[in-house]
């Protein structure tokens, strides 16, 4: 019995660790970063009560692949929230991406560039300094880094496409809070190369970045939010930018749920925000094997 249940476990790890490959984001260096020296580190314990990484200096991508046999080539990249001082990595990353996997889509969880944190707790450096000018001082270099980390996550992504079998016509970019800023500039400011094909920020921060007019060939947008939570109208701006500008957009606004919700249960309709973006993703024909 010993015997099956460690070949069990053998099969178990093999196939998590098949799921879940990590790529760096550049060949060397981040641009404008190449100084920064810090070791990238893990928080269990901290007032959200969730995982969290931080003192990230080297962005990556950590790859989930679906079964081969629902895999529908459509994929999406999700930069987790975290004020840019830490990533929410289980809750707004890595649940996220095993959930939209037996979907069968593509995730690919990035690791963006982060404020450096000088203590073990960066959830308590974020709310001691959240609302200040020395929180607005701090993050405002650290914004841009992230901005192109996710325009060069895109980019990577559809440069690499046959790789991993997706098509190069259906990357989507998703991001909660402030991984929301991320995706929200990049759907206002791209290239060719780096549009992503559709986009969801959700209950996202959007400030730090030049704010342009909606681009012509912006992606369809699916928001979500919650009433109670202080950023909302940052969501409704959105969505209202994408609507006026005559742009595809979907908006789901709960009554309760709060800021980071994630995939968080909390007995609330938010909780099913996740299955709504599946349905919006149906809905533009996203989940069609071809």
């Amino acid at each position: 019995m010993k015997k099956i249940m460690m070949i069990a476990l053998l099969a178990t790890t093999c196939f998590v660790q098949a799921q879940e490959k990590v790529i760096p984001l550049y060949s060397g260096a981040a641009p404008g970063s190449e100084s920064w020296s810090w070791k990238e580190k893990a928080n269990s314990s901290n007032a959200i009560g969730v995982k969290v990484v931080y003192n990230i200096s080297q962005p990556t991508l950590t790859v989930f692949l679906p079964d081969k046999s629902i895999a529908n080539g459509t994929s999406v990249i999700i930069c987790p929230g975290g004020g840019f001082h830490f990533l929410s990595i289980e809750s707004e990353g890595f649940e996220v991406a095993r959930w939209l996997i037996k979907k069968g889509i593509t995730v690919f969880v990035l690791k963006y560039r982060l404020f450096h944190c000088l203590t073990e707790d960066p959830v308590k450096e974020l709310m001691t300094k959240m609302g200040t000018k020395q929180f607005e001082e701090d993050i405002a270099p650290v914004i841009t880094m992230a901005i192109a980390d996710g325009t060069q996550a895109v980019t990577y992504v559809r440069q690499h496409a046959a790789d991993w079998n997706i098509d190069p016509q259906h990357i989507g970019l998703m991001g909660f809070s402030a991984g929301g800023t991320i995706t929200a500039a990049v759907a206002y400011s791209h290239t060719t190369e780096s549009r992503p094909d559709y986009v969801a920020p959700i209950y996202a921060y959007v400030a730090g970045f030049s704010k342009r007019e909606v681009p012509n060939d912006a992606p369809p947008m699916f928001v979500a939010a919650a009433t109670d939570d202080q950023l909302a109208q940052h969501s409704l701006a959105l969505y209202n930018d994408w609507i006026a500008s005559k742009h595809a957009a979907e908006i789901h606004i709960y009554a309760k749920g709060g800021h980071g919700f994630g995939m968080r249960k909390q007995n609330l309709p938010s909780d099913n925000w996740i299955e709504r973006f599946a349905d919006w993703l149906q809905s533009q024909g996203l989940m069609k094997k071809k």
